[in-house]
């Protein structure tokens, strides 16, 4: 079994990461092969509608995104961690699942599995946010909800922490670290 975590926070080290680290951590302990991708250190484009996928269901701007495409290819489970900015997902996480208009074409004008085969995958979602407003997470959740149903990704759950804003104040809550990592190690059961 092969878990992606992809890191979308522009803060190395942050809430998110700790929480995807102890998630991993978790898989890792049920045997399953991990991987993290930081979204922080690649370099690639925002998606330009050119519709250049439309034909193929390759992108056609070659950069750093590529090698998100095949990792996505090749996961069993998908984590997403990204803190909550102005109430949705970070602008680097956006931009790499706007730059998943690729995988949509697959999917929906192509009529082909979207990512390569029809194999069941999980997906899981990791956030937290600086204040406790009560609805403040469902932006987020619909953007990586959707964008999990566009995969064919089925959602398995969620870890959103709210009032978590200072660097590192995560390890202050009484248990997250610890739901992170039986998360993982729950997700990486077959």
């Amino acid at each position: 079994m092969r878990v992606l975590g992809i890191a979308g926070s522009p803060r190395r080290g942050g809430n998110t990461d700790l929480l995807l680290e102890e998630l991993m951590k978790g898989a890792a302990g049920q045997g399953a092969v991990i991987k993290t991708i930081e979204l922080r250190g690649l370099k690639f484009e925002t998606c330009r509608h050119c519709d250049g996928c439309l034909k193929t269901g390759n992108c056609v701007v070659k950069d750093d995104m590529h090698d998100i495409y095949e990792e996505l290819e090749q996961a069993d489970i998908i984590v997403i961690a990204s803190p909550v900015q102005f109430v949705g997902p970070t602008a680097q996480l956006k931009a790499m699942i706007d730059r998943c208009q690729c995988i949509w074409a697959r999917k929906y004008v192509l009529k082909i599995p979207p990512l390569g085969d029809e194999r069941a995958r999980k997906g899981f979602f990791i956030s937290v946010g600086g204040t406790k407003l009560k609805d403040m997470f469902e932006p987020s959740l619909a953007v990586i909800k959707t964008w999990f149903h566009i995969l064919n990704v089925e959602y398995a759950g969620e870890l959103l922490f709210k009032g978590i804003d200072e660097k590192g104040a995560i390890k202050e809550h009484p248990d997250a670290l610890k739901q992170a990592y039986e998360a993982g190690q729950k997700l990486a059961v077959r």
